[in-house]
Parts: C-alpha cells; structure tokens; sequence
C-alpha cells in the first residue's frame, strides 16, 4: 500500500491527467483517467476509474471501473459523431468546436464528503451525490442523491437511509470531514469500535 503524502497525490501508473487538481492524502487508481476535476482532501478512486467535469468531495471513495460525469455527444444534431467537434482530427482546413468542449466542461457533476461509489458505476452530468451517500455497484445515476441516502438500480432508486433523520442531520452538524489531520487521527479508535450514534454522543458534545 502506498504512503500517502499531505502536498502530492499518490498516482498509480498509467493514468491520464488533464486540468485537475488534488488535495493532501488524495489517491488515483492505475489506468484511471481525469479531466477537468478537482479532488478533495483524503479523496481517492481505484483503477480504471474515468471521472470528467467533477467535484470529489473530501473522503470520497470511488471504486474501479466507475463512469463520472461521462461526456455527451450531439444527439439532437443530424450527427452527433466527433467529426463535429473534434473536427481537426478528419479534416485538414477545419478546426475543433471550443464551444461545445466549454458547454461539456460546464456540466459538472458533484460527489459529496464521504460518499461511496460502488464498482462499475455510472453518475451523469450535473447530478449531486450528498455527502454520506452510497451508490451500489452497477448504478446509473441520472438525479440528484441525498446525504445518507443509498441508491441502486438502472436508473438508480433510492432503497434507504443510512441513518435515522436525527443522526443523519447531527452528522451533518458535526462535519467530521472537515476536522484537521490531527483531530482524525486522534479519534481514530473511536471512528473504528463506535457506532455512528456512539460516534455522536462521544464527539457531538
């Protein structure tokens, strides 16, 4: 396992990294491709993972062999191939489209603190994963998810809570996610043995 580092992301081999940016602790998996994102602090996907246009949350866990923010073609053109946006490739007088790169670019998508997306994944444009969220394995995300909320499915259902409506909204309080490295480590022991509201009632004071 790798050592991670609080000023470089650990990055396996073989990724593809264009215009992202990542926190301390952060992790990208081997083969993964990044475009346009940015991770936060402790954020980390596995391999193969291919994340484009999105916000990662501090703590997110992202599985292998996810889709974030997969990219749209045309559809509603006569041709929706990339002949018509990436047209430098097939033709020697023509350029590429800036504008439809820059409208991709601006349909970001969100995942939340702490959320965990399972293997194999996909989550569309501009849909919000809540903090605390999961996302089964195989899911196809196409709205918006709750913190705590766990979802599954094509297209993905909401199946239930993680918590009740009262831990979840003191998690929320509490914010864990956004204490100092010290302050983790230091409660490690307790985010182990304890219970979400043993947690709380420790730390919530």
């Amino acid at each position: 396992m790798p050592k991670l580092s609080a000023s470089e992301p650990f990055v396996h081999p073989d990724c593809t990294i264009v215009n992202s940016t990542f926190g301390a602790f952060t992790e990208v998996g081997r083969g993964a491709r990044i475009l346009n994102s940015s991770f936060g602090d402790y954020a980390y996907c596995d391999q193969y993972a291919d994340i484009a246009n999105t916000s990662v949350g501090k703590f997110a866990n992202i599985a292998a062999m996810t889709r974030i923010g997969p990219t749209d073609h045309p559809w509603r053109n006569a041709a929706q191939h990339h002949f018509l946006y990436r047209s430098s490739y097939y033709f020697d007088d023509a350029e590429d489209d800036p504008a439809f790169f820059e409208m991709r670019a601006a349909r970001r998508s969100t995942l939340g603190a702490d959320c965990w997306i399972g293997h194999g994944a996909i989550i569309k444009p501009e849909v919000t994963v809540g903090i605390g969220a999961v996302v089964a394995s195989g899911a196809v995300v196409t709205k918006d998810v709750s913190p705590f909320m766990i979802v599954a499915g094509v297209p993905a259902q909401p199946l239930r809570m993680r918590f009740s409506d009262a831990v979840a909204e003191r998690l929320l309080a509490l914010a864990w996610w956004d204490w100092p490295h010290d302050a983790l480590r230091a409660a490690l022991a307790d985010f182990r043995a304890l219970s979400a509201e043993a947690f709380l009632e420790k730390h919530d004071g």
